[in-house]
């Protein structure tokens, strides 16, 4: 079905994980899409991939001349923008005593301060009546421990997404955020595990998760696809949890 013909969208991060399933999505929906990432071999092979003229743009979100840049191409080539899908982000957990100030930037840098500005830059080219969606965490409610500075990190996105539905509201601009749970996604690659200490984890994801699996970034995809479609078009202010039940639990030991 095509809820997103003809409509222009912008993902950041889209080159694997949740962006490129949900850049997969769009297009697969109509939609003419631009995505963004850090390395230049990853983003050109995942807009070819994605094919329909999907343009793949060098930017890192911690940037702010990145994200002027990239404003400044999007504009460009398409003028106004419909879809927002501030997704980039990354995870590194350490308890809060090893946690160092440089470690501590760069987290914020790109999973808020980068996201706040990409928003920011992002306003004049935005259509009245747009929809624009961020990737939050489940951990911007839990109490994960070793993960206080991305915790902080999505807490402050969630914190941002009700304050913009509020001020975008007089044009009609949509703003929600999604929080998903455990989702098979390459950043458990980055975290350095070994094979046992991978298949540990993934048999704690199962014991903690109701439906006893991790997610996939399809499942993300398609309720971002969902709130960034008119089938969403009294939805704003809201924060949808993805995450097969887990912070829905009770633990009492």
């Amino acid at each position: 079905m095509s809820t997103l013909k003809n409509k222009v969208a912008v993902v950041t991060g889209g080159n694997s994980g949740i962006g490129y399933a949900t850049a997969e999505e769009f297009v697969a929906k109509g939609a003419q899409v631009i995505i963004t990432g850090r390395n230049r071999a990853a983003v050109d092979a995942a807009a070819t991939k994605l094919g329909n003229g999907t343009l793949g743009i060098i930017a890192d979100q911690a940037s702010l001349a990145d994200t002027d840049a990239l404003v400044n191409t999007v504009k460009e080539h398409f003028g106004k923008v419909d879809v927002l899908f501030v997704n980039a982000g990354i995870g590194t957990f350490s308890p809060v005593a090893d946690v160092t100030e440089a470690a501590f930037d760069s987290i914020m840098n790109i999973n808020f301060k980068g996201a706040y500005f990409t928003v920011q830059k992002f306003l004049p080219l935005l259509n009245d009546g747009a929809s624009i969606i961020l990737l939050s965490s489940v951990n911007a409610f839990t109490a994960m421990p070793n993960t206080s500075v991305y915790s902080a990190s999505k807490a402050a996105l969630n914190a941002l997404g009700r304050t913009l539905s509020s001020e975008l509201a007089a044009r009609n601009i949509r703003v929600n955020t999604v929080n998903p749970g455990p989702i098979n996604t390459p950043i458990f690659d980055k975290l350095g595990m070994d094979d046992a200490t991978r298949t540990a984890f993934n048999n704690q994801v199962k014991e903690r998760v109701p439906l006893n699996r991790a997610g996939e970034s399809s499942e993300v995809a398609k309720l971002v696809a969902f709130l960034a479609s008119s089938d969403a078009s009294f939805i704003t202010g809201s924060e949808y949890t993805i995450d097969g039940g887990v912070s829905s639990q009770v633990l009492l030991g």
